[in-house]
């Protein structure tokens, strides 16, 4: 087994987005699994890695569980965590195998349970805890410094960062809203979103706030959900039947950063300059431009995120992400339609699966088999994924030249 330079997706799924009570972590792993399977028209017995991401379950040894239902092949398995880029690591973690001629063919699967799981980050105080102030923990504080010293928890985290870009570039509280606004009509065209309904702006603006700007249709919900991609490295794919070969997408660029050190960091999460690097790093790597791409879908955990990542990702003139989204060019009929699956905000955001979730729209779009949602003639897409703490994911991906 050889090197490979090109990685490809022959294989994808995803389940719908929703709550399922009658189904665990590994029946909604499963699904996804197999489906992706049977897209590639491979079996488990091809795959040669299985890399399982997943976080609130994560020392179940879910790869392994996984591997009793859909086949125990004796293949390494990589159980991966990290934070919202978790489903968009395990494809990372399976595509350097490849590339580094450890194996192939490579399934990768992202999942999550959260049910109604409610409001993530920021450690809660222990019932009954005696206010003791001496100092303690890593930084020797005397006091909780959640929301004294900045915030943790992700509403206040994006509301902050939204609005320090507000105030800097003049955005206002309807143009974060127009974001929600696109989102949801989006969503009312895909069938495995976990929301379908559409929301006006007066509707989105006149809902509770929840973390201000961001009122609660401009918040991500919680939710269950898998998706999967079979990976195959260059030399394979051209051994493997036309059908599949016709149908393969391209990974042009697979990029992951981390938080550099930045003044304020330590107070407050830096959600900006983690993405900037992973574009710029994955626009030089597939040799194209923001100008190139035919859709986007990125981490819209909430409307304020989706709006300072159009600047982040290049989609927009430095400063002027207001001005995109009031021009309509990231709406599916637009320059470069963004979310068209209806983004987490609407589709859902199953932390381990959302990742993979992404890659498999565009996929889906590239192949021409979104449906009624389909962006016609697309030819290239990015996606990006970012978890705090902090690591960001952007991959682009490729149709074969006809």
């Amino acid at each position: 087994m050889t090197m490979s330079d090109n990685v490809w997706i022959i294989g994808a799924s995803m389940t719908k987005f929703g709550r399922f009570a009658d189904q665990d972590l590994l029946d909604l792993a499963s699904t996804a699994s197999l489906d992706a399977l049977a897209d590639s028209g491979q079996g488990m017995a091809d795959m040669g890695m299985l890399t399982m991401g997943n976080v609130y379950e994560a020392n179940s040894h879910n790869g392994q569980r996984l591997q009793k239902q859909i086949g125990q092949t004796g293949i390494p398995v990589y159980n991966v965590v990290n934070a919202c880029a978790t489903g968009a690591t395990a494809v990372r973690v399976a595509m350097m195998g490849i590339k580094a001629g450890e194996c192939d063919m490579a399934l990768a699967v992202g999942v999550e349970k959260m049910g109604k799981m409610g409001m993530l980050g920021g450690a809660a105080r222990k019932a009954g805890d005696k206010k003791i102030f001496t100092p303690k923990g890593r930084y020797g504080a005397v006091v909780k410094t959640e929301g004294l010293l900045g915030t943790g928890l992700m509403p206040g985290v994006f509301a902050q960062a939204g609005t320090e870009y507000a105030l800097t570039h003049g955005v206002t509280t309807e143009q974060f809203a127009k974001v929600a606004v696109k989102n949801h009509l989006h969503s009312t065209l895909n069938p495995l979103a976990q929301y379908r309904k559409e929301f006006s702006l007066d509707e989105v603006l006149g809902a509770e706030v929840i973390g201000y700007p961001n009122t609660l249709p401009m918040c991500c919900p919680t939710g269950d959900g898998a998706a999967a991609v079979v990976l195959v490295s260059d030399a394979k794919l051209k051994t493997l039947d036309p059908d599949v070969r016709r149908r393969a997408i391209k990974i042009s660029a697979s990029v992951m950063t981390s938080d550099p050190w930045a003044d304020g960091g330590q107070v407050q999460p830096d959600v900006n300059t983690l993405t900037r690097l992973a574009a710029d790093q994955a626009y030089e790597a597939a040799g194209i431009g923001p100008e190139d791409l035919d859709l986007v879908e990125l981490h819209d955990c909430f409307a304020t995120a989706e709006l300072i990542h159009y600047d982040n990702l290049r989609l927009c003139e430095p400063g002027g992400a207001g001005d995109f989204i009031d021009s309509g060019a990231p709406m599916r009929d637009g320059r470069i339609p963004v979310n068209v699956s209806g983004g987490l905000l609407s589709k859902g955001h199953p932390i381990g699966a959302t990742g993979i979730a992404n890659l498999y729209e565009v996929a889906t779009h590239l192949r021409g088999e979104a449906g009624d949602r389909q962006i016609e003639g697309a030819k290239v897409g990015l996606t990006h994924v970012i978890g705090l703490a902090s690591a960001c994911a952007v991959h682009v991906l490729e149709a074969p030249a006809a």
